[in-house]
């Protein structure tokens, strides 16, 4: 398959461009004009300036798109909460619009979003069908897969991508934990009854390989079918690095991230089922949390 994917830099894009490109498929990069040292063939775009090389998707097989400013990188400014949603929507409004309005366009559109858009659910189980929050990151991914809507309706099959936590150590939320847990000082958030959806990163990319040829289309979660609450992570990782845990004192992430930042990224509970991705045959590598953080980290 010839595959454009845009984000392929992030951790994310990283492991899914390898893993296409091992499998055979031709890779092509979606970057910026400013980007340099991207293997392959890249189409160029600047979402913010409306260019893109709308010719290059022409007669492609599927649009991978998991660009987006960080979620988690820095305070929640307003200006930085204009940042997080404009990468998002202005983007992903520009690659559907183009799809839409090719004479061959890739049969499959694979856009990216979060289990953010359920906000805090508590303790009850989350598939596909539940409602959207109504938090900032809700609203940031009711505005981010609503703006597929020009690629939907046609000959292109749209799914939006509800990831969950992805765990890596070579990113993202796991890796940040690494150094505290691995000196004694990590620990549970809150209560610890908070729950976590997570994913181990190649079941995140063995799920978006396995939806470029799945009839599935709408949202679809990306996540363990085992979500375990904060305390249970907190456990796992501790003993999985043989280091002891305790409780995380909250002014220290709020300190640095800001209240709102460090208290959603910490203290709400998203307990989401991959129903739709277990339906369509998917099966999971990874979906016990000691023996995923075991993998990852051994």
């Amino acid at each position: 398959m010839e595959i454009a994917v845009t984000g392929s830099t992030g951790l994310i894009g990283r492991a899914l461009v390898e893993r296409l490109r091992d499998e055979h498929h031709k890779v092509l990069p979606v970057i910026r004009p400013s980007s340099d040292n991207v293997v392959g063939d890249p189409i160029r775009w600047d979402p913010y300036h409306d260019a893109i090389e709308a010719d290059a998707f022409e007669g492609l097989d599927a649009v991978i798109h998991l660009a987006g400013e960080g979620i988690g990188e820095k305070r929640w400014s307003s200006e930085q909460k204009r940042r997080i949603l404009e990468s998002r929507t202005i983007t992903t409004t520009l690659l559907a619009r183009t799809l839409a309005g090719l004479a061959k366009p890739p049969s499959v559109f694979l856009s990216g979003s979060a289990v953010g858009y359920y906000g805090d659910t508590g303790d009850t189980p989350t598939d596909e069908t539940g409602p959207a929050g109504d938090d900032f990151p809700a609203k940031v991914c009711v505005a981010w897969e609503a703006a597929t809507a020009a690629a939907e309706g046609g000959d292109i099959r749209v799914a939006h991508l509800r990831t969950g936590v992805v765990l890596s150590p070579k990113g993202g939320a796991l890796a940040r934990q690494l150094t505290p847990f691995r000196l004694g000082l990590g620990g549970r958030a809150g209560s610890g009854k908070q729950y976590l959806s997570w994913i181990h990163i190649d079941d995140e990319v063995d799920a978006i390989v396995h939806l470029l040829d799945a009839e599935v289309s709408g949202p679809v979660n990306l996540t363990s079918p085992d979500p375990v609450t904060n305390a249970e992570f907190t456990k796992a990782l501790g003993s999985v690095l043989n280091r002891p845990t305790s409780v995380l004192p909250m002014f220290g992430p709020r300190m640095l991230f800001g209240r709102e930042l460090a208290d959603s990224l910490l203290l709400t509970s998203q307990r989401v089922i991959p129903g739709v991705l277990e339906q369509s045959g998917f099966t999971f590598s990874h979906p016990d949390i000691r023996e995923a953080l075991t993998d990852l980290l051994d």
